[in-house]
């Protein structure tokens, strides 16, 4: 496949030879959306992106999975509802819990599928503004010790693309305490709270750090002339922090 050229004159910068084998699954759904933006931006990072559609029974010996935005099946039912019974579902939810410790991301959409599949805590509900929102959105890196955070620094504000219907996390007062409690708020909205969410979080993690869920949308923010301002690059950190995590660098 034939890539998009860098805009401006920008150039990539050159990745570490010892991610040649890394393989990052994308997983696609009938609704999906920005599979081919997640399967860029790993691309960017220096690793293989695989394509996996949701009625595949094998995850193709992937090193990690990323379940990206989008509207899978129309949302019908609730966001993410139908996707968690997926057959591909069930493999991604194995290898997550076992001790291998599969690293997996859902970003909007996928967050929403992750919550429905109990990989992740609370509930994704309509925003509390009831309005579809599109916009750069500073978030805080609350946690930087997961498999996708570990690129950051702890407290540091990145900015990346936000756009959703149903992004309004919630939970019930004892899991958001826990959440807290164990560090596992990944991200939290910087400034204005765009659709309600519990606590202002943004993104979270399981117990053992290797599942991350994120309402906005990094995948939007890693390459200068397609990003936040045109210049906005700060998304790639989620990709190089996986890599880092399948290097045994973090």
């Amino acid at each position: 496949m034939t890539e998009t050229p860098l805009i401006g004159g920008a150039v990539q910068a050159p990745v570490d030879t010892r991610l040649a084998g890394a393989r990052i699954g994308v997983v696609t759904f009938p609704g999906t959306l920005d599979d081919r933006d997640a399967s860029r931006a790993v691309r960017l990072s220096g690793a293989t992106a695989v394509d996996l559609w949701h009625a595949d029974t094998v995850l193709a010996d992937v090193d990690a999975v990323i379940i990206p935005g989008g509207f899978s099946y129309g949302d019908y039912l609730r966001a993410g509802a139908i996707s968690r019974f997926a057959p591909l579902m069930a493999k991604i939810i194995d290898a997550a819990n076992s001790d291998a410790k599969l690293p997996v991301l859902g970003i909007c959409n996928g967050f929403q599928i992750l919550t429905e599949a109990h990989l992740l805590p609370g509930s994704m509900i309509k925003n509390d503004h009831l309005k579809f929102l599109c916009r750069d959105q500073v978030l805080r890196v609350e946690n930087n010790t997961t498999a996708w955070t570990n690129a950051y620094a702890a407290g540091q504000d990145i900015t990346v693309v936000l756009k959703n219907q149903d992004g309004q996390y919630i939970a019930d007062e004892k899991t958001l305490d826990a959440l807290e409690a164990e560090g596992r708020v990944a991200f939290r909205y910087v400034g204005h709270n765009p659709n309600g969410s519990r606590r202002d979080i943004a993104g979270i993690s399981n117990a053992a750090g290797n599942v991350v869920g994120l309402m906005p949308h990094p995948e939007h923010a890693v390459e200068t002339g397609y990003g936040p301002a045109h210049t906005g690059t700060d998304g790639l950190g989620f990709f190089n922090s996986v890599l880092n995590t399948l290097l045994g660098d973090k």
